[in-house]
């Protein structure tokens, strides 16, 4: 087992935490992903992220472990990840030439120590005519994915603008990350 575990199964997370080159193992954490409803998107994304992290760390607990939980945030509603199409296209609509914030929290447990913080990344969209929206999700893309849109696939056909971390919306903000990694010694710098 590595001594660095990403606890998550996200194919795009892995796929950047690769970036480090470092030897990780993937660890896929089963967690409840409710959370209070009185909970700000800043206290969800870190409350996930850190329930991630603590669930593969106590299988682990010699390892670093690194949980993360990306949210979309539009009107202050948090969006997740869409129950169905309809719900996919009544989020894609709600998204249409406005801007929304994607927010990424991470928790990095370590020993008995846990740091945990969080990235925001503003991203506008064009306005989108229902046949692209309808194309879109005939996809099939949008269904895993918080918001309804991967920015790294189709869903940056639809994007007018970002301000901010590109790799936060994909859903782990790896340049940070590293720095965090590297302020705690547990990675040498690149």
């Amino acid at each position: 087992m590595s001594n660095l575990i990403l606890a998550s199964s996200s194919p795009r997370r892995k796929e950047l935490l690769a970036k480090l080159q470092t030897p990780f193992t993937v660890v896929t954490s089963h967690v409840n992903e409710e959370f209070e409803k009185n909970y700000s998107p800043v206290q969800v994304v870190l409350e996930l992220a850190t329930r991630k992290a603590k669930a593969v760390s106590r299988e682990y607990p010699n390892s670093i472990v690194i949980g993360a939980d990306t949210i979309v945030v539009h009107a202050q509603q948090i969006l997740g990840k869409p129950k169905d199409r309809d719900h996919a296209r009544s989020i894609l609509e709600g998204l249409s030439g406005k801007t929304h914030s994607v927010l990424t929290g991470v928790a990095i447990i370590h020993a008995e120590s846990i740091q945990t913080f969080y990235e925001i990344t503003d991203v506008t969209f064009w306005e989108l005519s229902s046949r692209e929206i309808e194309n879109y999700l005939n996809s099939g893309e949008p269904f895993d994915k918080a918001g309804a849109y991967g920015i790294q696939g189709l869903g940056s056909l639809f994007v007018k603008s970002i301000h901010g971390d590109f790799y936060n919306v994909v859903g782990l903000p790896i340049s940070r990350l590293k720095k965090v990694l590297e302020e705690w010694n547990l990675l040498s710098s690149f």
